[in-house]
């Protein structure tokens, strides 16, 4: 049995209805792949406090616990460990998103993401943008 690694992830969505993604950057595994923001579930953290933490460093904006609603998951079997990533959506934070961590960020409407390459985990999640957004 592989570790499980727990992941919180936002879809973070503006008011044209477009997905903020962000590009992995060189030196990280799955390098050059689009993701939602977020990070590890660090022990006793939860996925929202992970999220707020997260948001802040990856992307410089201030997201509160009641604007991040729970929406989907994902459950991915990867070589060495289990990924479980809880997404949320937040349509009200404070501040402009910037790449802090990553390569790039965009702002992509949800039936243009198959032109990202995503990771494994991540690609399921967009038909369900797609359906919602």
């Amino acid at each position: 049995m592989s570790n499980i690694l727990l992941v919180a992830a936002a879809a973070l969505v503006d008011a044209d209805g477009r997905v903020l993604i962000c590009k992995r950057p060189a030196g990280k595994q799955l390098a050059g792949l689009w993701e939602f923001p977020g990070g590890k579930v660090e022990p006793g953290e939860t996925p929202e406090a992970c999220l707020i933490r997260e948001l802040d460093e990856e992307l410089g904006i201030t997201v509160a616990h009641a604007c991040l609603a729970p929406f989907v998951f994902a459950s991915h079997d990867y070589d060495s460990f289990h990924l479980l990533m809880p997404l949320y959506l937040c349509r009200r934070w404070e501040g402009v998103p910037v790449a802090r961590e990553h390569e790039a960020i965009s702002w992509v409407r949800p039936n243009r993401m198959s032109d990202y390459p995503m990771p494994p985990a991540d690609a399921p999640l967009v038909a369900w943008l797609r359906d919602l957004v």
